[in-house]
C-alpha cells in the first residue's frame, strides 16, 4: 500500500466531519493525536477550505501533505466576517504558536555600537556586550542599520579602522592605505593629539545618537569659532566633515525618487526552504533590511499573506512593495489600515523603479537563501524563473531528462540523468538497452523507457532494487518536441502518475531554442537564466546516451568478433566481454582465464588466446 492510499483511509472520519461544516467564515485549528493544534488557518468559507485539505491528497505539496498525515481531528471557530477571521487567526497564532504555521527567525540577535575604552577609543558594531572596559549604545533590532551607521561615521569623521593599539604603536610603522586615500586620519603618525581625538570621537558619537542635522549645526559653530581664533587648519578639517556628511545625507536621498515610507518584500523560494527580504525605506531613505528563513514549502501567494500577517505589528508603513500579490490582498489592506488608522496599499509594481526595487530584494533573498541550501544565488534564480515559466507551483528540487541514442537497428538505447537543486547528481544517472521496440521508432523507445523507469518507481518498497528510482521527479524534460511529449503523456497517464513533462527543442545548428508542451513551444533564448539551466541539461543528457550507446556499439562489435571463432557463441562472447570488460584486458587474458570465462578446454583457450591476438 502506498503512503498516499494509507493516508486516505485514515481520513474518513476527517471528511465525515467536514461534512457537517458550516458555510460561514471562520477559523480552523488542525491537531495531532495528541490533541495539540498544530495548524491555525482562515477561511472565507469553512466547509471548502477545509474540505480541500482531505480531497485529491496526492497533489497537495510535501509540506501540506506531512501535515494532513499527522492531522487526527480538528477544531473551528464562526466568525462574522472575513476579516473577523483574519483578525481571530493572527491572535490564536501568537496565543498557540502551532508547529506547522510561518516562524519568523532572523539571522541575527542583538546589535550593539561599541565604544572601546583606553586613550585612543574605537567605535565598532558588535553582537555582545562583553567588554567590560568599553560602552555601549543599544541595543537595536537592525545589525544592517547598526552595521551602515557605524561605517559611515567612520568613513565621515576618518576614525581608524585597522588593528593596531594606540598609544603603544604610534610612530611605529607607515601610515596604512586608509590614511593615503584620506579614509584615515592617521593616529599612528603622532601627530593627532589624544584631546583633538577625543574631541572628534564625541562629534562622531553626537552624530549618530543626534542624527545628520544637528550634527552639522554643531560643527558648524565649532568650524566659525576656531577660524574666528584664527585657527584655519582646524576650521578646515571641521569644514570637511561637515561636507562629508553632507555628501553622504544627499547620496542616500537620491536612492530612491520616492519622500514617503515604504517597505519592500520579496521572496525566494527552495523546493524545502524559502527565505524572505524585507527593505525599509524611511523618508526616502534606506533604513533598514532583514532576512527571515521559513522552513519547508511554500506557495509564493500563501507565503507573502501568512509572512505579512506574522511580520507587521505597529511599524505598518502607508506603502508596501511585493513581487506578487499575496492571498486576501484586499483583506490585509483593510486589516493594516485598521491597525495603523491610516491607509495601507499593498503594491505589485510591473515597471519602472519599483519593480527595480522588488528585484533588489528578491536578489537579497536569493543570495541569502543560498548560504543555507548551498548553492549559488544564480542557479536558485534559474529554477525560480524555470517554475514561473512552465507555470509550476514551485521550483523544481528534482528534474530527471531522458534522451534515445541509436547507431542503426543494431544499437538503440536511452539515457537517463537527474539534477538536483540545478546540479547534476551524477550517483542517480541510468542507462537502458532498448528491448522491445523494433527498428527505429524514437517515440516508442521514449515510451519504453520512461514506462520501465516508472514501473520501478511503482514497485513496492520491499521489492523495489534501485533507490535513483524511488524518487518522484518534480519535472521530467525530454530531449524532443511535443511529438515526444504526447508519447510519453500517454504512459504516464497509463500509469497514473501526475508529473510535470516539457521537452527540449534544438534549432537546425543542434543547439536549444525552445521548451515543448504538449500543444504549444515556450520561447527561452530571452531569458539567460532558464537558457543557460535547460542547455546545460541538454548538453549533459546527449552527452550521457550518445556515450553509452557509443559504448554498447563497440561492445557489440567485440562480441561479434569473437563469434567468429568456432565455439564461441553469443553467450559466450557477452560472458567474455562482461569479465573481462575492456579489450586490452581480452588480449592481456592468459589461456587459463579464458578457457574459464568461456567454459571451454585448456587446447581451445590457447586456439582462441592466438585468434584474439590476430584478430581483435
Amino acid at each position: 500500500m502506498s503512503e498516499v492510499q494509507s493516508v486516505n483511509q485514515s481520513l474518513d472520519f476527517l471528511r465525515e466531519k467536514v461534512g457537517k461544516l458550516s458555510r460561514s467564515p471562520g477559523v480552523y485549528l488542525m491537531k495531532d493525536k495528541n490533541g495539540k493544534i498544530i495548524y491555525i488557518g482562515k477561511a472565507k468559507v469553512l466547509k471548502s477550505r477545509v474540505s480541500s485539505y482531505f480531497n485529491n491528497i496526492a497533489a497537495h505539496g510535501a509540506k501540506t501533505f506531512k501535515l494532513i498525515s499527522i492531522i487526527h481531528d480538528f477544531d473551528f471557530i464562526v466568525t462574522g466576517s472575513e476579516l473577523d477571521a483574519l483578525v481571530l487567526e493572527a491572535s490564536l497564532i501568537k496565543q498557540h504558536n502551532p508547529k506547522y504555521n510561518i516562524k519568523l527567525k532572523d539571522s541575527t540577535g542583538y546589535n550593539y555600537i561599541k565604544v572601546s575604552g583606553g586613550e585612543f577609543p574605537r567605535i565598532s558594531y558588535a553582537l555582545q556586550t562583553d567588554d567590560k572596559s568599553a560602552k555601549y549604545i543599544g541595543p537595536y533590532a537592525s545589525g544592517f542599520n547598526i552595521r551602515q551607521t557605524v561605517n559611515e561615521t567612520c568613513r565621515i569623521f576618518a576614525l581608524p579602522s585597522c588593528n593596531k593599539k594606540f598609544p603603544q604603536e604610534i610612530g611605529k610603522a607607515r601610515p596604512c592605505l586608509n590614511y593615503q586615500i584620506k579614509r584615515c586620519m592617521g593616529i599612528c603618525r603622532g601627530k593627532v593629539a589624544q584631546d583633538e581625538y577625543n574631541s572628534i570621537i564625541q562629534s562622531a558619537l553626537d552624530y549618530i545618537k543626534k542624527g545628520s542635522k544637528e550634527s552639522v549645526k554643531l560643527l558648524t559653530s565649532e568650524m566659525e569659532k576656531a577660524a574666528e581664533q584664527l585657527d584655519f587648519e582646524k576650521a578646515a578639517k571641521l569644514r570637511d566633515r561637515i561636507n562629508a556628511i553632507v555628501k553622504t545625507e544627499t547620496g542616500q536621498k537620491i536612492q530612491t525618487s520616492k519622500t514617503t515610507d515604504y517597505d519592500i518584500v520579496a521572496c525566494a523560494l527552495d523546493a524545502e526552504l524559502a527565505a524572505v527580504t524585507v527593505i525599509k525605506y524611511r523618508g526616502g531613505r534606506l533604513f533598514d533590511k532583514e532576512n527571515f528563513f521559513l522552513g519547508d514549502e511554500y506557495e509564493i501567494k500563501q507565503l507573502l499573506s501568512d509572512f505579512l500577517m506574522e511580520y507587521y505589528g505597529d511599524d505598518i508603513p502607508p506603502e508596501i512593495l511585493t513581487e506578487e500579490e499575496p492571498e486576501d490582498r484586499e483583506l490585509l489592506e483593510n486589516y493594516f489600515a485598521e491597525k495603523r488608522g491610516k491607509k495601507v496599499s499593498i503594491v505589485v509594481p510591473k515597471r519602472g523603479e519599483g519593480l527595480t526595487q522588488v528585484m533588489l530584494a528578491k536578489n537579497n533573498a536569493r543570495e541569502y537563501l543560498s548560504l543555507k541550501v548551498g548553492r549559488s544565488a544564480k542557479t536558485l534564480g534559474a529554477l525560480e524563473e524555470l517554475a514561473k515559466l512552465l507555470g509550476l507551483a514551485k521550483p523544481p528540487l528534482y528534474i530527471e531528462s531522458y534522451d534515445i541514442s541509436n547507431i542503426g537497428e543494431a544499437v538503440k538505447v536511452g539515457g537517463m540523468v537527474v539534477y538536483k537543486n540545478g546540479k547534476p547528481l551524477k550517483a542517480n544517472y541510468r542507462r537502458f538497452t532498448i528491448k522491445e521496440v523494433i527498428g527505429l521508432d524514437d517515440y516508442a523507445c521514449m515510451k519504453e523507457v520512461l514506462r520501465r523507469r516508472f514501473a520501478r518507481y511503482l514497485a513496492p518498497k520491499e521489492v523495489r532494487d534501485d533507490l535513483a528510482f524511488a524518487t518522484l521527479p518534480d519535472l521530467i524534460l525530454l530531449d524532443g518536441g511535443k511529438g515526444h511529449v504526447s508519447a510519453v503523456r500517454e504512459v504516464l497517464d497509463e500509469l497514473s502518475l501526475d508529473v510535470k513533462l516539457f521537452g527540449m527543442v534544438k534549432d537546425d545548428k543542434h543547439r536549444t531554442r525552445a521548451i515543448a508542451s504538449d500543444g504549444c513551444e515556450i520561447q527561452i533564448a530571452a531569458n539567460k537564466q532558464v537558457f543557460g539551466l535547460i542547455t546545460k541539461i541538454q548538453d549533459e543528457v546527449h552527452r550521457f546516451s550518445l556515450s553509452f550507446s557509443q559504448a554498447s556499439h563497440k561492445k557489440k562489435s567485440y562480441e561479434l568478433e569473437l563469434t567468429k571463432f568456432a565455439g564461441i557463441g553469443d553467450k559466450k562472447a557477452a560472458a567474455i566481454l562482461k569479465h573481462f570488460k575492456t579489450k586490452q584486458a581480452i588480449k592481456d587474458a592468459s589461456a587459463e582465464e579464458l578457457a574459464g570465462v568461456a567454459k571451454i578446454s585448456r587446447e581451445k583457450a590457447e586456439e582462441l588466446q592466438v585468434f584474439i591476438k590476430e584478430n581483435m
